[in-house]
Formats: structure tokens, sequence, C-alpha cells
């Protein structure tokens, strides 16, 4: 069952953890309390994509496995999952003995199914050929090395503007100066973020200090990518939007999301170096 409230959840304060497997861990919250508001363009495809690099368990003799787990979760899910709670969740497989990794990724995909309110896709990664994966930039030209000014560190959708409303470009455009806070800890949020799109081509300058203007803003990884989405589609109108944010990596656990009106052929999944 989903919360609304985040009184009785496990971030920001000190939770003992788990001695065994519980999935009564997990901490549902209904995403549409957390977009309550948003008076915005809703996307109508997207996933949040985590990593899980802290999952372990014992097989059958005892000896410790470990691996890395991803987690797409549909973007139109009823609920999304608080981070900390994934984390001691995952905690609780520790000290089980279960004799197959596919065994526990059915269980993974079960319980987080079971939570979010819809299908979520589990794959175990075995840590030795996961250590392969090198890390990648994202696709696209960096914004970021434009020399302006900037004193707005609130959400400033006005800064969004067009630089040729009559031509019509496709641009896959990067920056790695996003930031937001957790809306429970206040604690920061650093994120790598690519806007793919196919419309009237975007002033570049107005949209690094729109990306910028959310410095303070208190948001979840999820809901921030769905606003910069909708108020890019609002304010530009592009034909085809797509928003990725590959969030830093914190207690072991990196999240992922995208946001489009179309599907995209590849989102792709290579780490980021701050991953």
């Amino acid at each position: 069952m989903s919360r609304t409230l985040y009184t009785d959840s496990p971030l920001g304060r000190s939770v003992p953890e788990p001695t065994g497997y519980d999935p009564a861990l997990l901490y549902p919250i209904a995403r549409a309390d957390t977009r309550a508001g948003m008076d915005l363009p809703t996307p109508t495809h997207g996933a949040d994509i985590w990593n899980a690099y802290e999952l372990s368990w014992l097989n059958g003799r005892g000896k410790p496995i470990v691996a890395m787990g991803r987690f797409t979760f549909p973007a139109d899910s009823p609920s999304l999952i608080e981070s900390k709670s994934l984390k001691l969740y995952l905690n609780s497989y520790n000290e089980e003995r279960i004799e197959h990794p596919d065994i526990v990724r059915q269980r993974l995909q079960a319980d987080l199914t079971r939570a979010s309110g819809k299908s979520v896709h589990v794959e175990i990664l075995p840590v030795r050929p996961a250590f392969e994966l090198s890390c990648q930039a994202l696709a696209g030209q960096c914004i970021d090395d434009q020399d302006i000014a900037i004193d707005t560190y609130e959400p400033a959708p006005e800064r969004l503007r067009l630089a040729d409303p009559a031509g019509v470009v496709r641009e896959a455009l990067v920056s790695e100066l996003l930031k937001s806070n957790c809306p429970v800890t206040g604690q920061p949020d650093w994120a790598s973020l690519q806007i793919r799109y196919a419309g009237p081509r975007i002033d570049h300058e107005g949209l690094l200090a729109y990306i910028v203007s959310l410095r303070r803003h208190n948001e979840f990884h999820e809901l921030c990518v769905e606003k910069i989405y909708g108020e890019i589609m609002q304010r530009c109108q592009p034909q085809e939007l797509l928003v990725y944010a590959r969030y830093t990596r914190r207690g072991g656990l990196d999240i992922n999301p995208w946001r489009a009106n179309h599907g995209p052929e590849s989102i792709g999944q290579a780490r980021t170096l701050r991953q």
C-alpha cells in the first residue's frame, strides 16, 4: 500500500539493520501525491532505472554471493519506492541462504512489483563481468562551457526560450550541472542530464540557466526529471522530447529516470564517471 506522508519513512532517521529477509521494509510513495500541483504536460513513455551495487546473499552452503542488481520501474507505476527503504530491503538478503541467483531475481521481481503496483524488470549481473562496464559520458553536445552569468538558483522555467522558432533541428544536449535536493533530508542530489529533442532550436544559454536554477529545488529524482520534461515541453513545444538523468550513487544505489513523448530506440545504460 502506498504512503502519502514521510513521517514513518526510514529516510532521514536511524533504523536498525534488518536481521532477515523482509519485504515489508519497502516503503512505497504514491506517484499521484508527489505529482500533485504539477500542471505540466505528462510524458507518455519513461522508466526509473535503479542500479544496486550492494546486493548479496548466501548460497546453499553458506558462502556469500555478491552481485549487481538492475531494477527498471515503469514511470506509470502507481508508486515509487523510497530509496533508503530499498537499501534496507536489499540488506535483508545478506544472511539468507538461496540456492540460485534466479530465485533471488524472482523474489526481487515479485516484491518490487507488489510494492510499486506494476511489473518491474529485474536483472542480476555477476560482479566480475560488471567490472568490465566502463564509465562513459552521456552522448551529446555539452552546454556547460558557455560563459554566462547566473544568479537564480530557484526554479526559473522562464529562462527556457527558443533560439530559432522557424527552423527544425534534432539535438542531443548534455549538462553535468544538475543539482537538486532530497525533499526529506535536504541532502544534495547530483546528476548528469541528457536532453534529446526534435523541433524549433532551443536556446542553449537559457537552457543552461534553467538547469542551474534547480540547484535549491527540493524534489525526488523522478519528479525532478518530470518537471524538466514538462517545462521544456510547455515552453519550447518540441515535436519529440526525451529527458534522461543519471544521478550520482548514494548508499550503493543510483537512480536514472527518463521521460519522453515517444518510444526511443535506445536509452543507454553506461555508468557516468560519478556513478
